[in-house]
């Protein structure tokens, strides 16, 4: 069944940071775009054990209780010296107040004299249809972390995440620097390839 055309989609996340950065992203493909937190849909609770299961989760319940297409963003932080921690409960490290300062404390007393820093964001877009169908999307982005944290853009764990063969944090560039090499940029590319036949 043919499923492009997409016109409009739901945004699976109540991270308004995370939204407009995937919007930002679809605005090329004259995608009209809504979060589900501007919707006032309750977030499912996340039981998969991988960034992909964890995005067709929200991605399936965005898109059954819209009735729209949804797409969702599951992704986080992986520490190698961490055995890949926080992972899929990069989130919830921050806590119900999504105190990522605290988040990025505990990475950084966890690795304690580690000399390993290096890590990875991952990104897993899943694209999902009020019929349940799905496709997934996953994009890496490859850096070492630093502290203490540097600069007060972007989110989340930006500030200590600096990509390789870049001097500055995801935090202390610039939205548009940022951008063009993060995770979910690479993610988007492998969706933009899905969408080219409708552009």
């Amino acid at each position: 069944m043919d499923r492009l055309p997409i016109t409009e989609l739901v945004i699976a996340s109540h991270n308004a940071g995370k939204a407009r950065e995937i919007a930002a992203l679809l605005a090329p493909y004259d995608i009209k775009t809504i979060s589900t937190g501007e919707l006032g849909l309750p977030e499912p609770e996340e039981t998969g054990k991988t960034f992909a299961e964890n995005a067709a989760i929200k991605a399936q319940a965005a898109a059954e209780r819209s009735g729209l297409v949804a797409l969702a963003d599951d992704s986080g932080l992986s520490v190698a010296a961490l055995g890949g921690a926080p992972g899929i409960h990069s989130a919830r490290w921050a806590g119900a107040a999504r105190d990522f300062r605290a988040a990025m404390e505990r990475v950084e007393r966890e690795l304690g004299e580690a000399v390993d820093r290096s890590a990875s964001f991952v990104c897993c877009l899943c694209l999902a249809w009020p019929d349940g169908e799905y496709r997934c999307f996953e994009g890496r982005c490859g850096g070492t972390l630093v502290w203490p944290p540097r600069g007060d853009h972007g989110f989340g764990y930006d500030p200590i995440f600096r990509p390789l063969g870049h001097d500055e944090t995801f935090g202390e560039m610039a939205p548009e620097e940022k951008h063009a090499i993060s995770h979910r940029t690479r993610a988007f590319e492998k969706f933009a390839a899905y969408l080219l036949p409708a552009a």
